[in-house]
């Protein structure tokens, strides 16, 4: 109890009125600042990132987690993927895809990972992790009905902003360029809500600008000598706007992607191009061979191979096996045309 109430009381509520009042003219100080309408010169850090989602997609890539756990971990958290969409990509059940990422937050909790933005320095040990959300974002996106357009522009505006941090690193200009030639042919991959495939586009609709762009970003790539898996995607990418197109070229840069990415998916693209180059059979002897049961792509693969072959009951088979894994409803469609096409008979 101090020795005068009053005088304490007093005090101690004019020394709180004081730090009010202080407090009340900082925040008009600040208000005024704020609504000042000249530009203001603020000066930042050297390391300061060009984007600050770009930042975010760093600060989340950390190394102290598996890279599938930080792609995982950072499509969920700030690439606007809903689980299905990530257990899609990663080719496994929503169950899971959702564990995983459950497994990923209690690491982070547990070993008390630091949310922070890595030094420049750190950059490069993050990089893989961070192409691959930019990809798959930019997959996800891309693969989707135009009303998903979004995810492509913001994986490509994520891909502008890597080239500007990092222009020394070949696979940051291969992903640009692979993503940039691709998107070239957005206007021309649906007709009337309906998937049209590559040999079918119109290409009058192509955005001739945006292939430009993405074959000087390639041209980047070679002269920085990358030979990564980004760069030989941008190179595939180049060949298929080609006309008339290189097939066993293509077919041969495909052989490298899945050697440096020991991938059953990049297998099966290499065997369409396979069949492309070399015809059907060929290529349905390395689809016969991949493990991947669940993959609507390969037994829509599969059906088309063997229609070319005139195996339609075994076509028809396999059309179905891949309807009943399909989701996307453009790609359904497609799907029920050509089994339509098939007939409810054959051989």
């Amino acid at each position: 109890m101090p020795t005068s109430p009053g005088t304490w009381l007093v005090t101690t509520a004019r020394n709180r009125a004081i730090d009010r009042i202080r407090r009340d003219r900082t925040l008009a100080a600040k208000t005024r600042l704020l609504e000042v309408p000249e530009a203001v010169h603020d000066t930042m850090d050297e390391t300061t990132f060009p984007d600050e989602r770009l930042e975010l997609v760093f600060t989340c890539c950390h190394p102290a987690l598996a890279t599938d756990a930080q792609v995982a971990l950072t499509l969920r958290t700030l690439g606007g993927l809903t689980t299905v969409e990530i257990a899609r990509a990663f080719l496994v059940e929503e169950p899971t895809m959702a564990q995983r990422l459950v497994r990923a937050k209690r690491k982070i909790k547990a070993a008390g990972i630091p949310f922070r933005v890595p030094p420049d320095h750190l950059l490069p040990d993050r990089l893989a992790a961070v192409l691959a959300v930019v990809y798959l974002i930019f997959n996800e996106g891309y693969s989707a009905p135009p009303t998903r357009n979004e995810l492509a522009a913001e994986a490509l505006r994520l891909g502008r902003a890597l080239v500007e941090l990092m222009p020394d690193e070949p696979e940051v200009h291969g992903l640009l360029a692979m993503m940039l030639l691709h998107d070239a042919r957005r206007a021309a991959r649906f007709r009337d809500g309906e998937l049209v495939l590559l040999a079918d586009q119109d290409r009058s609709l192509w955005d001739a600008a945006q292939i430009a762009a993405g074959r000087a970003a390639l041209d980047r790539a070679l002269a920085l000598r990358g030979r990564g898996p980004y760069v030989v995607q941008a190179a595939i990418a180049a060949l298929h706007v080609d006309d008339p197109r290189d097939l066993p070229q293509i077919a041969a840069l495909y052989g490298e992607l899945a050697r440096l990415t020991d991938s059953p998916v990049v297998e099966l693209s290499r065997a369409v191009a396979v069949a492309e180059a070399h015809g059907p059979q060929a290529g349905l002897e390395i689809v016969d061979r991949l493990a991947l049961a669940d993959y609507h792509y390969l037994h829509a693969t599969r059906g088309e191979l063997l229609r070319r072959l005139g195996r339609t009951a075994d076509a028809r088979d396999a059309y179905r096996r891949a309807l009943a894994l399909v989701h996307d409803d453009a790609e359904r469609r497609l799907l029920e045309r050509r089994l339509a096409e098939l007939g409810s008979a054959g051989p």
